[in-house]
């Protein structure tokens, strides 16, 4: 599986959040996104709904009637109940479930950079895990070290 670590230096998740869902959804993928709290959640549920709205990305919380069928489900649980193969974790704080998804987006903030190092070291040493780390260059993402 793939993890892709994503520094936020100049934009909130709020902004990272909708490119990652889109791209997730244009490849076919559903996603998962978690969140430590009900109102990250709303402020995520926002996010996608202003990032482009001539192009709504379909999404509900968790505990919805119709939860199972989202394309985008949003939780404050780690209960994927739609299934999603992709999984964002839009707070900064890993969750051990996320390996058992085929790809990760781990997204966390300069103060949360030690957490970071140690999930980094934890999954270079797991064989079946590929880590990426991606850092914003002015307005755009590039992978680097």
């Amino acid at each position: 599986m793939r993890v892709d670590f994503y520094h936020l230096t100049r934009d909130p998740a709020e902004k990272l959040v909708p490119m990652l869902a889109s791209k997730s959804l244009e490849a076919g993928k559903r996603v998962f996104l978690l969140s430590r709290d009900e109102a990250s959640c709303v402020a995520l549920s926002n996010a996608l709904w202003r990032d482009e709205p001539a192009s709504f990305l379909a999404h509900d919380f968790s505990g919805s009637e119709r939860q199972a069928d989202q394309p985008i489900l949003i939780s404050d649980q780690c209960q994927p109940v739609n299934g999603a193969p992709y999984i964002i974790l839009s707070d900064g704080l890993w969750r051990e479930e996320a390996v058992d998804f085929e790809r990760a987006f781990f997204l966390f903030t300069a103060d949360q950079i030690d957490h970071a190092r140690t999930v980094w070291r934890e999954l270079t040493a797991n064989d079946a895990v590929t880590p990426r780390y991606w850092k914003q260059d002015g307005g755009r993402w590039v992978e680097g070290p």
